[in-house]
């Protein structure tokens, strides 16, 4: 017979622990069928009881905490899913039903566990695309040789009788006849200790990582980004190109002539984006934002220029000039220096509080 923390879900479906994948499913088979309720009506906690067991016996991940830790693995792996506290409180007790005959056996089993220790570790993009190993050095405390962890000599360690080593007291107050009130507090007796200290699963996500930028790309889920800078030539007669990915591999992008890239466009490269979580053949993609460099000012001669412009698509209509049309500079901004409307706006502003005082009159809504 297998060693097992509890036996509780195998004893709801009648096998042993050491049953197959075949016999579970056997076994379930034939109590859903006998509990199902449109065929037995007053069997639906059974037949919950019964489909609560098979999930979690059939699951390699869940049974494998539930035979480890019992109960407390299920509850603190997440292994009931949302909605199934009333299904543990029936099979496992710690509410009503477990006060009254149905004490559970999962808090008995399992090992001691101290709590998860996290390190936070800078990866770069290349370890998260390629995969990596790293050893780290830690210090942690280990259990008592003398005692093994239990605080005293064998057998000095007690279950609370006060809370029947559960940690929590539940107390029932009749409030009226027919009608009782369920309170549960930490027991003070033991503070909350019980026997046991609570197991807590094994971490199966990295919750400490740290990804340093990348020169070249950037993540975004499964998802690469990355700037591509061509020139006005590339844009408007094509191109081909090398991108170094981040296992080394050398990416031939090509883009036909005929074909306009526009500055500030984007273009996709399916499936060569970050491997998947645990399935590092499905991928994201890689997106190519182009940065068109266009030439300096005065990079070619007049005549060549003329020649130029036939090539080019033709002008946009002129536009009708009025006779009275003032003609302006347009020079080159400045960044550094910024937008210099604020200041004038403040001058403004000035001028209009010593003219009308008070910010003068400004616009105002219209009245009817």
């Amino acid at each position: 017979m297998a060693n097992v923390a509890d036996t509780r879900l195998y004893d709801i479906l009648g096998v042993s622990p050491s049953a197959s994948e075949n016999e579970l499913k056997k076994a379930y088979r034939k109590l859903a069928k006998e509990y199902h309720p449109d065929k037995n009506p007053d069997a639906g906690d059974k037949f919950k009881e019964i489909s609560f067991a098979y999930e979690v016996l059939t699951n390699p991940e869940k049974k494998e905490l539930y035979d480890r830790y019992g109960e407390q693995g299920l509850r603190e792996g997440g292994g009931g899913g949302p909605g199934m506290d009333d299904i543990f409180s029936h099979i496992f007790g710690g509410g009503l039903f477990g006060f009254m005959g149905g004490q559970g056996r999962g808090r008995n089993g399992g090992k001691r566990r101290g709590d998860d220790m996290v390190h936070p570790l800078k990866v770069s993009l290349e370890d998260l695309y390629n995969g990596k190993t790293t050893k780290l050095q830690l210090s942690k405390n280990v259990l008592c040789g003398a005692c093994n962890g239990q605080g005293g000599k064998a057998g000095a360690v007690q279950k609370c009788v006060a809370c029947r080593g559960r940690g929590m007291r539940i107390m029932i107050r009749q409030l009226a006849p027919g009608m009782v009130q369920q309170m549960q507090s930490v027991c003070t007796d033991c503070n909350g200790e019980g026997e046991v200290i609570n197991e807590k699963d094994r971490c199966r996500k990295c919750e400490g990582q740290k990804e340093k930028e990348h020169e070249e790309f950037r993540r975004d889920g499964s998802d690469l980004h990355m700037v591509q800078r061509i020139g006005l030539v590339e844009a408007l007669c094509g191109f081909q190109m090398t991108v170094t990915h981040l296992d080394g591999r050398q990416l031939l992008v090509k883009y036909p002539p005929g074909k306009v890239i526009e500055p500030g466009c984007i273009r996709v490269v399916k499936g060569e984006g970050m491997p998947q979580y645990r399935n590092p053949f499905e991928k994201g993609d890689l997106y190519i934002k182009f940065d068109v460099q266009f030439p300096e000012n005065n990079w070619i001669s007049p005549e060549k220029l003329n020649d130029l412009e036939c090539l080019l698509p033709a002008r946009a209509d002129n536009p009708v000039i009025a006779p009275d049309a003032e003609e302006v500079d347009l020079t080159d901004f400045d960044k550094s220096q910024g937008f210099g409307g604020g200041a004038r706006r403040e001058a403004y502003n000035d001028s209009s509080d010593e003219e009308g005082g008070h910010h003068g009159p400004g616009v105002q809504c219209a009245h009817q």
